[in-house]
């Protein structure tokens, strides 16, 4: 693991440049069972995810594949499987060096997606996707 310098603001920073750039569509399933939701994402070889802040401790999980995660202060090649304990207030870039599938895990009563953005993430007006995944405004429009 590589110690880093870098801080939440930093990774703000990369996520105003990259707003910049075209966009992912990003291939999201959702999996709900008894008080618990699942997003499983998976990513495409050379690409750059930046996450939103998440208000509770939660499971990050890479099923497979290999991504360089930025979080906390830290920079870490992983390779999947592995399974991370997201601290609240954590924010990650997630640069996929191969097609990689990463999950994260919630304790939440919700269903509703956008129900459960409101609960366990942070309002982040410059966040890029929705609580489904999706890109809030045209390529276009970010350019």
């Amino acid at each position: 693991m590589d110690a880093l310098t870098h801080t939440v603001a930093d990774i703000h920073k990369l996520q105003e440049v990259a707003a910049k750039l075209p966009q992912a569509t990003l291939d999201t399933t959702h999996f709900f069972a008894n008080g618990m939701y699942c997003r499983v994402l998976f990513r495409k070889a050379d690409t750059l995810i930046i996450g939103k802040v998440h208000r509770h401790e939660h499971f990050y999980i890479v099923a497979c594949g290999e991504v360089t995660v930025l979080s906390d202060g830290r920079k870490e090649r992983i390779s999947g499987p592995c399974v991370i304990v997201s601290k609240p207030g954590t924010k990650r870039a997630v640069y996929s060096h191969t097609d990689a599938t990463c999950l994260t895990v919630h304790r939440t009563e919700h269903t509703d997606l956008d129900k459960i953005e409101a609960e366990i993430i942070e309002d982040d007006p410059n966040a890029m996707y929705d609580a489904y995944n999706q890109l809030k405004m045209p390529l276009k429009e970010l350019l």
